[in-house]
């Protein structure tokens, strides 16, 4: 039997002030495409400024949201494939 080993780098990139933080996920797959997701974060004003923390929920949120997309593309490549309905992929 052969292996292969396939790797995805996923690039993450911030924009932020001092309530809102915008992160953006982007993987480039082995085919060529590209998948990029979005993900928000807003800080309460009675909560310290702490960017860090912004980032890691932002981050998380494209992060999800990449994860659906890309389970998506998935679905609709085993359907083109197949010719058929496939069953849903689940998280």
């Amino acid at each position: 039997m052969t292996h292969t080993t396939v790797g995805w780098h996923v690039e993450m990139e911030f924009r932020e002030d001092e309530r809102h933080t915008e992160a953006v996920a982007l993987v480039r797959l082995p085919d060529g495409s590209e998948v990029r997701a979005r993900g928000h974060a807003s800080r309460h004003r009675s909560d310290t400024n702490q960017p860090r923390v912004g980032e890691e929920v932002a981050g998380a949120r494209a992060l999800n949201e990449l994860a659906m997309q890309l389970l998506t593309k998935a679905h609709d490549e085993i359907d083109e494939a197949s010719g058929r309905t496939s069953h849903s992929i689940n998280v």
